[in-house]
């Protein structure tokens, strides 16, 4: 085993471990590998390890790294979690199969302008500023369900959920608590029958805090690739 499988393993027991102390199933978490600053390389042995979903912050970086590993084209799932400006969504659009960031309908429009019909609906996540920093990216939590129902009314997209970044918190419960701000905006979309199933919650430092907030998918880079 590898130390990216090595830290895999100890990833997916986290995960376990967090699940079973709320009660929840294992299955109910994916796993998000974020390997932005990490080498293609480094990609490729995460999937030999098992790990099918990755996670890039700028689009650049990302691209190249679709491109090196297009002979895994099929096997990966590749997100775009970073800030996106709209002089980007064409390429995201072309090459990723999720974008996580979507905090304005212009984005979203770009987006589903521009999504090849060759491909299938990409697939969106709005993320949502919920301790309302100002130099936060993401929609405020007062104007997250009129951009889902836009962002779910748009072709060649399909509206999967909320994410967000709260700020760090120093403990469990502080973290739990930002979490669950999130996880009321993704109730309160699903309560309006829009269908989502998707909170991206949780990083190294925080996930079995989102995991006890109800979390689907933990989106974790330095546990797994080690420090940048």
């Amino acid at each position: 085993m590898t130390m990216i499988g090595d830290k895999l393993q100890q990833v997916q027991a986290r995960i376990v471990t967090a699940c079973t102390a709320v009660g929840r199933d294992p299955a109910s978490v994916h796993l998000l590998a974020v390997s932005k600053t990490f080498p293609a390389e480094a990609v490729r042995e995460a999937h030999a390890a098992g790990q099918k979903a990755f996670g890039e912050n700028y689009v650049q970086e990302g691209v190249a790294k679709i491109e090196a590993l297009a002979d895994l084209r099929g096997q990966l799932e590749w997100h775009c979690i970073g800030p996106l400006q709209s002089n980007k969504t064409r390429v995201v659009a072309e090459h990723f199969d999720w974008v996580h960031s979507i905090d304005r309908l212009k984005i979203a429009e770009r987006l589903a302008e521009q999504r090849p019909a060759d491909l299938p609906p990409l697939q969106v996540c709005l993320q949502v500023n919920v301790d309302g920093g100002a130099n936060k990216s993401g929609v405020a939590v007062g104007e997250a369900l009129a951009l889902a129902r836009a962002v779910a009314a748009l072709p060649r997209l399909r509206l999967r959920g909320v994410m967000a970044i709260p700020e760090p918190a120093p403990v469990f419960a502080a973290q739990r608590a930002l979490f669950l701000l999130a996880g009321a905006v993704f109730e309160q979309i699903r309560a309006a029958g829009i269908e989502v199933d998707t909170l991206s919650l949780g990083m190294s430092g925080d996930l079995e805090a989102a995991v006890a907030a109800g979390s689907t998918m933990v989106r974790i880079g330095s546990a797994i690739f080690g420090q940048r």
